[in-house]
Parts: C-alpha cells; sequence; structure tokens
C-alpha cells in the first residue's frame, strides 16, 4: 500500500511539471500569437519544464505538498498547487493592450481545462472501451489503484484521472485574484487608475499570507464541485 501511494505521488510530482509548462507555454504562445514576442524570443514557447521552473514554486512548494505526508507533514489542506516562472510579457507591444492582456492571461488557465477535457475524454474511452472499464476508472478516480488489468490501462487511468484533479486545482488556483497570480492581472485591468495603483502597491509577504491563509478556503469550495461534476459525468458516460 504504502509503495503505490508513493507512486501515486510521484506521478502527481510529474503531472504537476508538464501541467505548469504547458500552462506557461500557453501564456507564451498567446501572446505571441497577439503580437508580443518577448517570452518566443526567451524560449517560453516549450513544453520543456527547465525553461519554466521556478525553484520554489515548481520544485519545493509542490515536493512539499506532494511528499511532506510520508514525513507525517501536511500542506495546503491536502489540495496541490504550485506555479512556475511568470512568462515575460510587454503589453506595448499588443495591438489592442487590455483586451490582449487579458486573452494572454486567460490562456494558463484555459490550458488547463483543455487538459482536464482531453484526461476526461481518455477515461470516458476507457470505461466504455475496456472491459470493467468503469469500475477501473471510478477506483482510479477514488485515489485507488484497480488489480487485476493490464499495466499499461491502469497507468492510463491513473495518469488521466490525477491529471483531472491537478490542473482543476491549477486552473482555479490561478485564477485568485491575489498578485501575482493570473486572476489577478485580470482584476487589474478592470480597475481604474487610482485603484491600480492601491493594487500595485499589495506587498509581496501580503500575497502569500492571502494565498496560504485564505486560498485552501477558496479553492476548495471551487475544487470539490468541480469534481463531483466530473465524477458524475463518468457515471454517466
Amino acid at each position: 500500500m504504502q509503495s503505490s501511494t508513493f507512486l501515486i505521488a510521484v506521478f502527481e510530482f510529474v503531472l504537476l511539471l508538464f501541467s505548469l509548462s504547458v500552462h506557461e507555454c500557453a501564456h507564451a504562445w498567446m501572446a505571441s500569437r497577439l503580437g508580443d514576442q518577448t517570452a518566443r524570443m526567451q524560449g517560453r514557447v516549450s513544453l520543456n519544464p527547465m525553461v519554466h521552473a521556478d525553484p520554489i514554486g515548481t520544485l519545493l512548494f509542490p515536493g512539499l505538498m506532494i511528499f511532506g505526508p510520508f514525513f507525517g507533514l501536511s500542506f495546503f489542506g491536502g489540495l496541490l498547487v504550485g506555479w512556475a516562472k511568470p512568462t515575460p510579457v510587454i503589453t506595448r507591444n499588443f495591438h489592442k493592450i487590455v483586451r490582449d492582456d487579458n486573452l494572454t492571461t486567460l490562456a494558463g488557465p484555459a490550458s488547463n481545462l483543455l487538459l482536464v477535457l482531453a484526461a476526461f475524454f481518455v477515461l470516458a474511452v476507457v470505461s466504455v472501451a475496456v472491459p470493467i472499464g468503469r469500475q477501473l476508472v471510478l477506483t482510479a478516480f477514488m485515489g485507488g489503484i484497480a488489480q487485476g488489468v493490464p499495466s499499461g490501462v491502469e497507468a492510463l487511468v491513473l495518469l488521466s484521472s490525477l491529471a483531472i484533479k491537478i490542473n482543476l486545482m491549477l486552473c482555479f488556483f490561478n485564477l485568485l485574484p491575489i498578485p501575482p497570480l493570473d486572476g489577478s492581472r485580470v482584476v487589474r485591468n478592470l480597475l481604474p487608475y487610482n485603484a491600480v495603483q492601491v493594487y500595485d502597491r499589495v506587498p509581496i509577504w501580503a500575497s502569500y499570507l492571502l494565498m496560504i491563509f485564505l486560498g485552501p478556503a477558496i479553492l476548495g469550495a471551487l475544487f470539490h464541485p468541480a469534481m463531483q461534476v466530473v465524477f458524475w459525468g463518468l457515471l454517466h458516460v
């Protein structure tokens, strides 16, 4: 049991690295499409985790959340989040600054939702095409590992289930209106000039406190209903 739990933790870490890379690559790709080539020139239109990794947000913080329970430590209420190096964007290169900045910002969370849809499609196909597929999918979705099935199918179902959970968390986490998360940039573009000046002066330590103390509650309020919807979809596929 311990070995299977550790295997799931390793899968989570690898999927988080990949999902964060997709997220930042989407920012860079959208900025490039809309006229700002800054990120592209820095090699950020890439799925290589090395070009996006932040030592704390991509490695240390997620590593503590994923592997901490093996040492009796628990962080962020059991939810899994992280962040990568911010994608460089020079908004004056956009044709319509506010619109294009918002599109570039929202491309990251949208890419996580696309990964959720892709993973859901894989699970739906397995449910229909594989004997006892529905049972296999639901077992993996509930955090278990089914026995007596081909290892390749088992790994695919487990990875897809974890991909749904991780990418839903990343999507909702990044939409929080807390600097420097993506949601804060969209909110900033909606504020009047004087409010922007106040918003920009929010110290980084205050942002981290908000993420640590308010983040889990808000994220949980969004994540758990979304997971129930996904679970309902898998039951009725």
